[in-house]
């Protein structure tokens, strides 16, 4: 199980995460994607002794499991609208529920494990941060499926003190296609429009990304 100091550290990032998104915040795919997915990926070495044991393999991958659904049903609560031409996302009472139910499920799995098993629950070692990245990823993934139906543009990271979000060619391209097929085109040029006037106002062709002014 996570040591106390490990255990208040990601406690205290996860209830960051909930005041920012309770708030609301542009959806940034950065910060949905790449994020969740190094924290699965520190966490995956802290839980590499699980290989040596079946039980604490098996716990590993039932809690896991539990994560992945429980994110990508936070990834279905979340409300979208849109603010000055981009996706905004806002927690809701269900999604704050969920990420309750998370944390009293992976918590009272690991007291409960330990006490049955404590040779297999410490070759499991601490699964917190991997579970809850593998969490966070499943619903950024749910997130970012929804927003891509939406006619509003998606950020791929929020710009500083001020600066105009970075937006990435790449997911505009995916929403522009997804948009033309469900509307046979009508849409998809819509929102060519709404592009076009974001890459004039923002940064230059040949960029990996383009730049839009902050709301």
């Amino acid at each position: 199980m996570s040591g106390p100091v490990e255990v208040v550290l990601i406690l205290a990032a996860v209830a960051y995460v909930l005041v920012r998104r309770m708030i609301g915040e542009p959806a940034q795919a950065k910060r949905m994607l790449v994020l969740p997915a190094v924290l699965a990926v520190i966490g995956l070495s802290d839980v590499s002794g699980a290989g040596h044991s079946l039980v604490a393999l098996l716990f590993l991958a039932a809690t896991a499991g539990v994560s992945l659904l429980l994110g990508a049903l936070r990834g279905m609560s979340i409300r979208l609208s849109s603010q000055n031409g981009l996706v905004f996302v806002r927690y809701s009472g269900v999604t704050v529920a969920l990420w309750v139910v998370n944390l009293v499920v992976k918590f009272g799995a690991n007291l409960l494990f330990g006490a049955l098993d404590p040779h297999a629950a410490s070759a499991a070692g601490n699964s917190l941060l991997f579970t809850l990245g593998l969490g966070m990823l499943a619903e950024g993934l749910v997130v970012l499926a929804r927003a891509l139906r939406t006619d509003s543009r998606i950020a791929w990271a929020e710009g500083k003190g001020g600066a105009p979000h970075t937006m990435s060619p790449a997911l505009d391209e995916i929403q522009r296609r997804i948009a033309a097929g469900r509307t046979g085109g009508e849409s998809g040029s819509r929102l060519g429009d709404l592009f076009s006037a974001g890459g004039a106002a923002g940064g230059g062709p040949g960029t990996g990304f383009r730049r839009t002014p902050r709301g």
